[in-house]
């Protein structure tokens, strides 16, 4: 049956964007939920994986925000460390203390014991020493301002513009799976026609059955025509079971769209008729891009890619910052500083940072974010094209629906009224069984026919809906 196709393939669709269901549990707790198409939509907000993982991405920019943000704050370190030395470092320099002790003795006239002079040599030689101690130890603060950065100060005006475009594709994601939701909540609802259609089949072929028989125990009708009564009776009951298998697999499938247990029970409680699907449609046919949540996703796109322009050009700035330092500092031979004295060191520096050549690096990111920007743009002018033709096939594609629907219907209660009147020509004795048996397949195949052109109409609606910003 074309329930079957219908549903599948929806479901078939809105199932590929999911990475894996599992069908285990540790526990089944069951409950009951009675859901208008609106309030399983509500349920989804809340439950659906996709939608859960693009509110997460909301939070996650805000974070992100919040980190380049931090940027534009002071940032206070403290420090505290031991440094063990179990071996000075010896220093080797000119021997500077011999030289000026030869010079004042040579100025002071000062002569050996023999009475000569005493003559300054040309070489003192070098000085070999140990500057430090085994010990020692550190303990501050510093302090660090940004004054000017160029691209931390186009992240702080980026900030807005990164959580409107993560809200807006959160709101994507809502109503992809909102649009599966509809179609998929309607096709089932509609889908009680189908089951009222076959069991007014199975009524009326179960009373021929039993006129059959009259007729057949008077003489005026052979036993084949009630075996073949009871072949399409039975036909019939294996068609309602799968119907009945395939409508159970679709609320299956509409609980893992709205992220709920498959133990739980779901109600649908509204109703769907071809006359509500063609309600209030095809009046406001003006679309505006702006409606379209995908247009305003790919507008944030180009803003964010501009800002990315700006802030690769404004690394060319020199950057400013402020620093300060405070310090303890103890030096010791022995593993002991409590005991000994402490030596403050201090500093404020204010530091300039002057790019000059990178190897044309700053270049080639500028170049890149502006083809990407040019990238941005050329999608955005794609979608409007795209729009344009979704709005258009769907208006095509409703409107063919809607007729194709009202022409099934009219052909269906057409078939009926066949069925019925040869039935009672059949029953009188004017008719044949072949009669009867072609008017009961002409109805099933006018019945069969409607259902198919009901779930394309309730298809095209909710395309037409979403092309046109107004799902």
């Amino acid at each position: 049956m074309k329930l079957t196709l219908k549903i599948s393939n929806i479901l078939l669709f809105a199932f590929s964007s999911f990475p894996f269901a599992s069908t285990a549990q540790d526990s089944i707790i069951i409950n009951r939920h009675a859901f208008t198409a609106e309030e399983a939509v509500f349920y989804a907000s809340k439950n659906n994986v996709q939608v859960k993982n693009a509110l997460l991405d909301i939070q996650i920019q805000e974070q992100t925000n919040r980190e380049i943000t931090s940027a534009a704050y002071p940032s206070l370190n403290g420090n505290i460390s031991t440094i063990y030395n179990p071996n000075v470092a010896v220093q080797r320099f000119p021997n500077f203390i011999g030289q000026g002790t030869y010079m004042v003795l040579a100025q002071e006239d000062v002569r050996r014991g023999n009475g000569t002079a005493i003559s300054i040599p040309n070489d003192f030689g070098f000085i070999e020493a140990q500057f430090g101690t085994k010990w020692m130890a550190n303990t501050g603060l510093d302090l660090n301002q940004i004054l000017f950065d160029g691209q931390v100060f186009v992240g702080l005006q980026a900030r807005k513009t990164s959580i409107d475009f993560q809200k807006m594709n959160a709101e994507v994601t809502e109503e992809i799976v909102k649009a599966n939701i509809y179609k998929v909540y309607y096709q089932l609802t509609a889908s009680r026609t189908q089951i009222e259609l076959l069991d007014a089949n199975l009524e009326r072929l179960n009373k021929l059955l039993s006129d059959t028989r009259i007729i057949y125990e008077n003489g005026f009708a052979e036993r084949l025509d009630i075996d073949k009564l009871s072949v399409q009776i039975s036909n019939l009951q294996t068609e309602k079971v799968k119907a009945l298998n395939s409508i159970s697999n679709g609320y299956l499938g509409l609980k893992l769209l709205m992220g709920m247990p498959t133990s739980d029970t779901l109600i649908l409680t509204d109703t769907l008729t071809d006359e509500t699907i063609k309600e209030g449609m095809l009046e406001n046919q003006v679309n505006a891009y702006e409606s379209r949540k995908e247009f305003q996703l790919a507008e944030l796109g180009i803003k964010l890619n501009e800002f990315n322009i700006r802030r690769y050009k404004l690394s060319k700035l020199p950057t400013v910052s402020l620093g300060a330092s405070y310090y303890k500092n103890a030096q010791r031979n022995k593993f002991d500083f409590l005991d000994g004295p402490y030596f403050t060191v201090s500093s404020v520096a204010l530091r300039i940072n002057v790019p000059i050549f990178n190897g044309f690096s700053t270049r080639a990111k500028v170049k890149r974010a502006e083809l990407e920007l040019e990238q941005s743009i050329n999608q955005l002018e794609g979608l409007k094209i795209s729009i344009d033709n979704e709005v258009e096939t769907a208006v095509t594609n409703f409107r063919s629906a809607i007729a194709t629907m009202d022409f099934q219907k009219e052909n269906m209660e057409l078939a009926e009224r066949v069925y019925e009147q040869t039935r009672i020509k059949y029953e009188a004795g004017l008719g044949s069984n072949t009669e009867i048996n072609a008017a009961q397949i002409d109805l099933k195949t006018a019945q069969t026919n409607f259902i198919s052109a009901l779930y394309d109409a309730i298809i095209a609606r909710v395309d037409f809906l979403k092309a046109t910003g107004n799902l």
